[in-house]
């Protein structure tokens, strides 16, 4: 039966309804991973979403736990069988992480970060690494070092970065779900641009250890699935304290999935009035509007609130992550990870070499924006204003959730832009990401879920929510879903 319903409809299953057919031998987890690798093998040529396939040893992780099926053993994890990709920044024990960049081409490692180590707990089988921007530095995926992913919706068209090739995998149904990791807005922005539901966790809830680190005080790892069910089942396994990680949170992690119960009765929205105003395109906000009007049939009340200091959001942002990248990087030098230049004459050659050919245009301008605002006699006029700029907006997020159960608005301005539109032009591209870096800035989750169609692509609804209540998060997103079709939304390839 599975079969005659093709690779599709399989892929649109819910995690209980494949359990169950998994349980009841109508199902294996071989057959799961070879419709995901069909799959991949007819559409990713037009999408270009995986950097690296890992067929040898999904193929035996499927067969082992087709073994654990057949031998009775009744114990299973909670995501059994599911076939998922990992960003290529999270790294996997022996199979490439490259970080889309020329540096780390080679480079092959020795452990699993600990959100992998999770999700084998969890007995998901990895499919492969996908494409990103080198390094998560970048809004369109444009900048990897290999090729540029493209939008399903419109192969024209950038997926959004920089977990653009994780958006994609599952957009185009080539695996379950997917890691990604967001630092300003690279779970959210690419989730809203394909039309699929990407969740930017609080700070601290998940382990960043195996995490290749771009800014550590704003990176976090978070899932990305087609629906938000699936998004909390992805949660509910990878959360929680890690003694790896010493930023890691140590709270209680509550039952995500059973905070689903569809109901927001009386629920307290606020909508910030620089998310709806100037730049944000007309077709975007009415798709935000018609989704409030679908809160309040529910019975959830919406009020228009401000957040005075999102405007200087962007600029701190960049300061911030720009100053980070510049340390965090500063250990690739051709001697300790990855590709060494050629034709070096000495050590102080290795390094400028290495660096000079193994960094992209974008890093590049990344490292020397964060070496210039660290510098001497300039810290204190950028980087330390950049905090206390940082220091108001969190303040701007904790005046609001006093009176305020969760902040609702777009989670980008526009939907996705043509490829190559706006690559000569930074400044535009990083303003892309005006929405999505204040709660990034902030520290506190976000959720970004599909409200439908402008211009025939995507738009994103971003639901934001206080520290670690992504709870409420998930309940109200998952309330808009059951009232509505725009989730079951897919691209023709």
């Amino acid at each position: 039966m599975i079969k005659e319903e093709g690779i599709v409809s399989l892929f649109r299953l819910s995690i209980k309804e494949i359990h169950n057919r998994l349980i009841r031998k109508e199902l294996s987890v071989r057959d799961l991973v070879d419709e995901s690798f069909n799959r991949i093998g007819a559409v990713d040529s037009q999408v270009k979403a995986f950097l690296t396939l890992n067929e040898e040893q999904a193929r035996t992780a499927a067969g082992q736990l087709d073994e654990q099926l057949d031998s009775g053993v009744r114990e299973r994890g909670l995501l059994f069988g599911l076939p998922v990709g990992i960003k290529d920044n999270i790294v996997t024990e022996d199979l490439v992480t490259t970080c889309a960049s020329k540096f780390l081409s080679n480079y092959r490692p020795i452990y699993n970060a600990s959100v992998v180590q999770k999700l084998k707990q969890a007995q998901t089988v990895t499919i492969g690494k996908l494409n990103m921007d080198e390094f998560a530095m970048g809004g369109s995926n444009e900048n990897s070092a290999f090729y540029p992913t493209r939008n399903p919706w419109n192969t024209e068209h950038v997926p959004g970065g920089s977990s653009g090739g994780s958006a994609v995998a599952v957009a185009a149904e080539e695996v379950y779900f997917a890691l990604g990791s967001d630092t300003g807005g690279s779970i959210r922005q690419p989730a809203a641009y394909c039309g699929v539901v990407g969740l930017k966790p609080t700070y601290g809830l998940i382990s960043r250890f195996g995490l290749v680190a771009f800014a550590s005080s704003l990176d976090q790892i978070g899932p990305i699935t087609k629906n938000v069910e699936d998004s909390a089942y992805l949660l509910q396994a990878i959360a929680g304290h890690d003694s790896l990680d010493s930023t890691s949170a140590n709270v209680e992690i509550p039952d995500y999935i059973g905070a689903l119960t569809g109901d927001v009765k009386g629920l307290r929205i606020a909508v910030p009035k620089e998310y709806i105003g100037e730049g944000v395109a007309p077709g975007v906000r009415d798709k935000v509007l018609a989704a409030l009007r679908v809160f309040e049939q529910m019975g959830a009340v919406w009020e228009e609130v401000s957040l005075p200091h999102t405007e200087y959001a962007v600029a701190a942002y960049y300061i911030l992550a720009s100053s980070e990248a510049s340390s965090n990087l500063a250990r690739y030098d051709g001697v300790r990870y990855g590709v060494r230049a050629k034709n070096a004459n000495d050590l102080a050659d290795v390094y400028y070499k290495s660096r000079s050919e193994g960094f992209g245009t974008e890093v590049k301008r990344r490292i020397m924006l964060g070496t210039y605002a660290l510098s001497s006699g300039y810290y204190d006029a950028y980087y330390l204003k950049a905090q206390k700029v940082r220091t108001l907006i969190k303040q701007d997020f904790d005046e609001v959730f006093e009176k305020f159960d969760v902040i609702i608005g777009p989670t980008v301005p526009t939907p996705a832009f043509r490829i190559g539109e706006q690559v000569d032009d930074p400044l535009t591209m990083y303003l892309n990401d005006i929405l999505t870096i204040p709660v990034s800035l902030a520290g506190v989750p976000a959720i970004s879920v599909p409200c439908g169609l402008a211009d025939g692509l995507p738009v994103g609804l971003q639901i934001i929510g206080k520290s670690f209540d992504e709870s409420i998060v998930l309940r109200a997103a998952h309330a808009f879903e059951q009232q509505t079709e725009h989730h079951k939304l897919r691209p023709r390839l």
